[in-house]
C-alpha cells in the first residue's frame, strides 16, 4: 500500500484498526510513535547494486488504555512528515513488536488496514545459481504417443 492510498483509506475511517496476519487485532489504544522515510543502499550477492525507500510507521502499544488514534490525527501525522522529510508517495512499511520488531507490508479489506507478511528473497538468482522455476505444464498440453479417449475402447 501506497502512502496515498493510506490517506485516501483514512478519509473514509470513524476509526483506525490494524489486524495482524494471525487475524488479530492490534490492541486500538496502540500509537503510531514513528512515520518516516527509509533508504536502504546496498549490494546483492550478485554484485548490484541497489537503493531501496519505504515509509516506515511503527506501532507502539502502552498502558495507556484510553489512547484513541482517531484517521483524521493519523492523516495530519503523514502529512506532516511527507512535508518535513520530503517524502514521496512510497509503499508502507510497518513495523510491530512481537517476539522481535517484526516487519510487515500493509493492506486494506475497507474496514482494517492488514499487517502483511514479508519474506527475504535473494535479488540476483540468476547470478547466483539459484535455479528458476520450472515451469508448469498442463495436462493437455502434454503429447503423448498412445493417447487414451472416453469411449474409445484403451482402458
Amino acid at each position: 500500500m501506497k502512502l496515498s492510498e493510506i490517506k485516501t483509506a483514512l478519509g473514509k475511517l470513524e476509526k483506525i484498526a490494524f489486524q495482524l496476519p494471525n487475524g488479530e487485532l492490534v490492541p486500538n489504544h496502540f500509537h503510531v510513535t514513528e512515520v518516516g522515510k527509509i533508504t536502504k543502499n546496498f549490494i546483492d550477492c550478485g554484485g548490484t547494486l541497489r537503493n531501496e525507500e519505504v515509509v516506515n510507521f511503527q506501532l507502539w502499544n502502552a498502558n495507556d488504555y484510553d489512547h484513541r488514534l482517531h484517521p483524521e490525527k493519523l492523516v495530519h501525522i503523514i502529512e506532516l512528515s511527507e512535508k518535513a522529510l520530503e517524502i514521496g508517495d512510497l509503499e508502507i512499511e510497518v513495523e510491530y513488536q512481537a517476539e522481535t520488531i517484526g516487519k510487515f507490508g500493509l493492506d486494506f479489506d475497507g474496514t482494517n488496514f492488514l499487517l502483511t507478511t514479508k519474506q527475504t528473497d535473494c535479488l540476483a538468482k540468476e547470478n547466483c545459481g539459484i535455479p528458476t522455476e520450472k515451469p508448469k505444464l498442463q495436462f493437455s498440453e502434454l503429447e503423448t504417443e498412445n493417447t487414451c479417449t472416453p469411449g474409445g475402447g484403451c482402458c
